[in-house]
């Protein structure tokens, strides 16, 4: 330690981020929306918070909101407790992030900082984040700020731009103080600029607290609630079922105008015009005074009130001019203006909007009284606030002069200077709640409006001097009818009581306690996933449903591919629940996306892990059977109270998740009748839902256990796709595919019909057990990539090889899998079942040497005692197999476990035999 007690400079130079991950869904951690820093410090691990002088006074000093953060102790003040007996730089950056969101209007409040295991000083930042651009920025600024505050030698974060990009990074200097004021203002922009406004954001609230799924489609505001079939789309209160006519009929004012007027409803005379002259000429006809605005406009934008001179019209058709080409000039209506929210027909919310204005105190001028009206904490940029700030342009220095004032101009006390001519709160107006007063003759009148425009969601702009007494009366009348009107003045008034103006938008679109959602099926495992996944969609299919449905092979909406590749994980998902015809979603869900971004679901009606087996060790932190059920059983977690999850009783790890799991245990096993195990026993016994195949002497058959009754289904080898009851894995597969379905409704007779017409073809299940018989010889195709998948292929193929003359197989597993898997791979293959192998490449060798794959592979084989001159090493995939389809003869069995499974399986149909060559001279090199 140095002698002023500052910990020493390091040659990694402080803080390094690792990587960074933004989770969607529910993943590892948490079910909240999170990002993930992960971090290493380096030698600041040996200096927590409170052995580094100064740095937790000027921390709170620069951000005395963490006072308040509870922290572990679940109670403000937590924080600083941690911070004091010393908590680590990477917890106190998870704080930093979240607290600085807060500040920028996005506010957040979960997180949690995570050592990495085996990592010494490593550490997972996770904090949560309502825009996920936001949230990423706050992270980079929150190490930037955190670093800012350590002795000088120990400062300078690497790899920030892993987190965000930073176009000022080469500006700032290393040694420079944080700038807060900037930070936040970045921060703030950054909100402005991708958060939902308040309209949206009220709908997409209440439906997250119905339970409706959100889904954002655009950078804007453009929101899907709900899945598939039953999913309402809507952009600020337009919503999917806003009339297009209607929102023209209400663009055009003079249209509007005529459509009331032929309703009955009481509006000012008015005309359009094209030039300044006809619009005084139009103006001395209705007689003074009137107004101008553009025929198409919205927000008050060029709006002109109270004109009662030629040259004032003139300057008014002007103004409106400069926002679009028509012009219209109307009857000036006296009162007080009033927006009445009308949904479904009904009143729902009334305000009365004031413009802009400033009351003098005798001592400011009117600049000084706008600015400090614009530091009202209500007031922000746009509509990010409840008010909007008030901006000084050419309408505001207008009408000060109209009306004897200038910016200068010190009001005498009490006085009241007008700013804007129209009240809208994007111009700086306040609101008032009126709803309770409105008279119930001006509601009808309102109501009777939006249904002549013929709008679901209208916002009337309502002139009364009394909004509590009839208009007919009083006068007035509706000047505009408004499509998209915004709900901000009704959810936070300037005063008055809030309106929850959403819930009656939300009652519309799902009447009667509807959520919006389809049934989600999700499969996850390290093996029989595919066709686990095609089952489901079979039966589904087969019980009248329209499915879409993801796997390894691509997407699919009723058997149609729409995208091909490997569709396992959470976009794909998203793209299946996107679309507006499925009525069923069964999702494949593999490691690699739970650990990327998490699901592509908040939650789920089935959840199902068929087992855990050795595959992706060594990778993301996987390193343990352990770690990798755990991932998995993200999967079962997600499934809500109503749900099922269905787990291999078979499988101890994945029965173990019955703890966590969500909803209704549903087992399925191998095991049933004597060989049931005591915990299934029990199970069945309380009248719980298991489905297992009990053994007989024409391979079993398959019973569902519901409420203590016995159902059974059918013969395990009446499925095609068993092979006569041969092939357990896919026996383990139509009993989750039984215990899945079962569970959510399909009557037992729909499910067998189902099954007994699921095969091994190409067609229907690409890459899983196929079966080729046209050569003479027969050929299955199989992506076994893993040892789980290869050992229970080839105790198949060991059941098959008393029928064959001999058997050729291809092996090959991914490059990034580790050593001892690879060579457990070759030793797999070599036990007694091949006559001759065949190693392969994969077309990506994953960060692996040329060659290396296939040699690990081979020593493996040759450990087991496999003959080094029947072992033959072929780079390519394609060569290797046809050097495999060459080495058969009839009566042989070939087994190919390719990567490209459609490419191979079509080389396998194209093959000629007749034109083989000697087997001698198969283009094959022996490893000695």
């Amino acid at each position: 330690m140095a002698e002023d007690g500052r910990p020493p400079r390091t040659a990694s130079g402080g803080m390094r981020v690792i990587e960074t991950g933004v989770y969607r869904g529910p993943h590892f951690y948490s079910h909240t929306p999170m990002v993930r820093i992960r971090l290493d410090l380096g030698a600041l691990e040996a200096w927590p918070s409170d052995r580094l002088l100064g740095f937790n006074d000027a921390l709170l000093a620069m951000l005395p909101g963490l006072g308040q953060h509870g922290c572990s102790f679940n109670e403000p003040g937590g924080l600083v407790r941690r911070l004091r007996d010393g908590t680590w730089l990477g917890h106190v950056a998870e704080h930093v992030a979240i607290e600085l969101q807060c500040l920028a209007g996005s506010p957040v409040t979960r997180g949690k900082t995570r050592s990495v295991k085996g990592h010494e000083g490593v550490y997972d930042i996770l904090y949560a984040y309502r825009e996920e651009a936001v949230g990423l920025l706050a992270g980079r600024l929150a190490l930037e700020l955190v670093d800012s505050l350590l002795p000088l030698d120990m400062r300078g974060v690497q790899g920030l731009d892993r987190i965000a990009e930073d176009e000022q990074a080469d500006l700032t200097e290393a040694d420079s103080p944080f700038d807060m004021p900037a930070a936040l203002d970045r921060l703030a922009r950054l909100v402005r600029s991708t958060a939902l406004g308040p309209t949206t954001r009220s709908l997409v609230e209440e439906a997250e607290r119905r339970g409706i799924p959100v889904m954002r489609l655009d950078e804007h505001s453009l929101v899907q609630l709900g899945w598939g079939k039953h999913q309402q789309r809507l952009r600020a209160s337009i919503t999917g079922r806003t009339s297009h006519i209607a929102v023209e009929n209400a663009s055009d004012k003079d249209l509007t105008r005529a459509l009331l007027t032929q309703a009955g409803v009481p509006v000012p005379k008015g005309s359009v015009v094209r030039d300044a002259e006809a619009a005084v000429r139009e103006a001395e006809r209705l007689g003074f005074p009137v107004v101008t605005k553009p025929l198409d406009g919205n927000h008050g934008r060029g709006v002109s009130t109270g004109l009662t001179t030629a040259d004032e019209i003139r300057r008014g058709f002007a103004e409106a001019a400069r926002h679009g080409r028509r012009v219209v000039v109307e009857q000036h209506v006296r009162g007080r203006d009033h927006r009445i929210l009308v949904v479904g027909g009904e009143v729902v919310a009334v305000a009365e909007r004031v413009p802009a204005h400033v009351v003098g105190d005798g001592r400011r001028s009117v600049a000084e009284l706008i600015e400090e009206a614009n530091r009202d904490p209500r007031r922000g940029e746009g509509h990010e606030k409840v008010m909007t700030r008030i901006v000084v342009d050419e309408q505001v220095l207008g009408l000060l002069a109209r009306t004897g004032f200038s910016l200068d101009a010190v009001p005498h006390a009490g006085r009241v200077v007008q700013l804007r001519e129209t009240a809208n709160l994007s111009t700086g107006g306040t609101a008032i709640d009126r709803t309770d007063e409105i008279h119930p003759e001006n509601a009808a009148i309102a109501r009777r409006a939006a249904l002549a425009v013929g709008l679901d969601v209208a916002g009337i702009d309502f002139l009364a001097p009394d909004i509590g007494q009839p208009v007919r009366e009083t006068g007035g009348g509706i000047v505009e009818v408004n499509a998209a009107p915004g709900f901000r003045m009704h959810l936070e008034p300037s005063e008055g009581r809030p309106r929850d103006v959403a819930r009656p938008v939300l009652d519309i679109l799902f009447p009667r306690g509807e959520t919006g959602r389809i049934p989600v099926l999700a499969v996850t495992g390290t093996n029989g996933k595919s066709t686990t996944v095609r089952m489901v969609a079979h039966i589904l299919r087969r019980s009248g449903l329209r499915v879409g449905y993801t796997t390894t092979s691509g997407i699919y909406v009723d058997d149609a591919l729409v995208s091909g590749g490997d569709a396992s994980g959470p976009k794909s998902a998203r793209t299946v629940l996107r679309d507006p015809t499925v009525e069923a979603a069964v999702l494949e869900t593999a490691r690699g996306g739970m650990l990327r971004e998490g699901l592509g679901f908040n939650r789920c009606d089935v959840g199902t892990v068929l087992n855990v087996a050795a595959d992706h060790l060594g990778l993301k932190g996987v390193d343990t059977l352990e770690d990798l059920a755990r991932v998995k059983s993200i999967v079962a977690e997600a499934v809500h109270r109503d749900g099922h999850s269905v787990l291999n009783a078979d499988d101890p790890l994945v029965a173990e998740m019955e703890r966590h799991a969500g909803g209704r245990t549903v087992y399925f096993s191998l095991r049933g009748g004597a060989d049931m195990p005591d915990f299934l026993r029990r199970h069945v016994g309380g009248g719980l839902l298991a489905v297992v195949r009990e053994t007989n002497p024409h391979g079993g058959e398959i019973v569902v256990h519901d409420d203590r009754r016995r159902l059974p289904l059918m013969g395990a080898a009446e499925i095609p796709a068993t092979l006569g009851g041969m092939a357990e894995f896919n026996v383990q597969n139509a009993l989750a595919a039984v215990a899945m379905t079962y569970a959510q409704g399909v009557p037992l007779p729909v499910i067998r019909g189902a099954l007994v017409g699921f095969t091994n073809s190409f067609e229907q299940n690409p890459g899983r057990l196929n079966v080729f018989d046209g050569h003479g010889f027969r050929v299955i195709v199989d992506y076994a990539h893993n040892p789980a998948g290869l050992s229970a292929l080839c105790d198949l193929a060991w059941k098959l090889r008393s029928g064959y003359r001999r058997s050729i197989g291809m092996v090959s597993i991914p490059g990034d899998r580790r050593e001892k898997d690879i060579r457990e791979m070759g030793r797999i293959a070599a036990a007694g079942v091949f006559d001759e192998l065949v190693f392969r490449e994969r077309p990506d060798g994953r960060g692996r040497a040329d060659g290396e794959v296939m040699r690990l592979l081979s020593e493996g084989a040759q450990e087991a005692g496999f003959p080094p001159e029947r072992i033959h090493c072929i780079h390519d995939e394609a060569e290797a197999a046809i050097a495999c389809l060459r080495m058969a003869r009839p009566g042989d069995l070939v087994v190919l476990t390719p990567s490209s499974v459609e490419e191979i399986w079509q080389q396998v149909v194209g093959f000629d035999p007749t034109a083989s060559p000697p087997v001698a001279e198969v283009a094959a090199t022996a490893w000695g």
